[in-house]
């Protein structure tokens, strides 16, 4: 069934508008996932909140003019669905990349962050940004880490001291 002029506008302006927001962009091939496992894996990326589109590719290389995912026009060739972040730009390419393996039908194909394209074999390294709760602690503990160790230097003489004094006690209670 052929998409009448005006659903194919709809399609590509619903796309824009979600690349246009999107920190990355993953294209990833699905030749063989059976409808079950496509329904998996919808399911999956809706929790964690992803938008996941599978779309023509000339309505995606339209889709995409103009946005900052503009270097992956050229590169769209084949059945490909495409998932974009919402928030994190890690949670699209970690859907896919535990999605994919478990099921090895799914491959990746292009991967985009911030308007730049990498290769397929990126995904494990985007998927592995920590997401921005994780990166504020980790910030806060680099933050925390030379007060705690201050701290500890300017405690440490009396605490010294009383040491010695318990070991003075001790001695003259041994006598």
């Amino acid at each position: 069934m052929s998409l009448t002029l005006e659903a194919k506008k709809a399609i590509v302006s619903e796309i824009a508008g979600i690349a246009a927001e999107a920190p990355s962009a993953i294209a990833a091939e699905y030749i063989g996932l059976t409808v079950s496992e496509m329904t998996a894996l919808r399911k999956s990326a809706r929790t964690a909140g992803i938008y996941l589109k599978v779309v023509r590719n000339t309505l995606a290389r339209r889709a995409l003019e103009n946005t900052r995912f503009e270097c992956m026009r050229d590169d769209l060739s084949g059945p490909l669905l495409l998932a974009f972040s919402n928030d994190e730009p890690g949670s699209a390419a970690r859907v896919i990349r535990d999605f994919a393996k478990a099921n090895n039908r799914l491959v990746v194909k292009l991967v985009a962050l911030d308007g730049k394209l990498f290769g397929a074999s990126e995904i494990e390294r985007l998927a592995n940004m920590p997401s921005l709760e994780q990166a504020r602690a980790i910030f806060l503990g680099v933050l925390k880490a030379p007060l705690g160790k201050f701290v500890r230097v300017l405690a440490e003489p009396e605490a010294k001291f009383v040491r010695l004094l318990a070991a003075q006690r001790d001695k003259q209670q041994a006598a």
